[in-house]
């Protein structure tokens, strides 16, 4: 097996994931569907679909970044930085603070304290599909 065929079966395809993703959502049992002789059969989707679910990807490790704004300088300013400089960034005060997993944005919130420590408070998701999308 060639390197490209192992990242092939390593990561699983944008459409087999929508597809695990949406029979999650669907967990309601479907109604099997009747033949002429009477015997009952599990509909056509039912048939196809491989008997996989989204176990396999639980143990993936992410890497999780939450970004407060972003600026660009000139390389003589990050020469002249010193303790006390102050980088204007692109967002207010108060705007929401972007989270990326995996590089990828997925979700906007505010910022909380936790005991001693920063977090985030999530106000915005984006849907399961649209982060899918961005998976490929």
């Amino acid at each position: 097996m060639d390197q490209e065929d192992m990242q092939n079966s390593a990561k699983p395809a944008p459409e087999e994931i929508k597809e695990l993703l949406k029979e999650d959502e669907d967990s309601l049992p479907t109604p099997e569907v009747q033949t002429e002789s009477g015997q009952s059969d599990p509909p056509p989707a039912k048939r196809l679909a491989p008997e996989r679910g989204l176990e396999f990807l639980y143990d993936v490790p992410l890497q999780i970044s939450v970004e407060v704004g972003r600026s660009k300088i000139l390389l003589k300013d990050l020469l002249m930085m010193g303790e006390g400089y102050i980088v204007e960034l692109d967002k207010l005060a108060g705007d929401p603070l972007d989270l990326y997993v995996n590089s990828k944005l997925i979700a906007k919130g505010e910022a909380v304290m936790v005991g001693d420590k920063f977090g985030i408070r999530l106000t915005d998701v984006m849907s399961p599909s649209d982060r899918v999308e961005q998976l490929g």
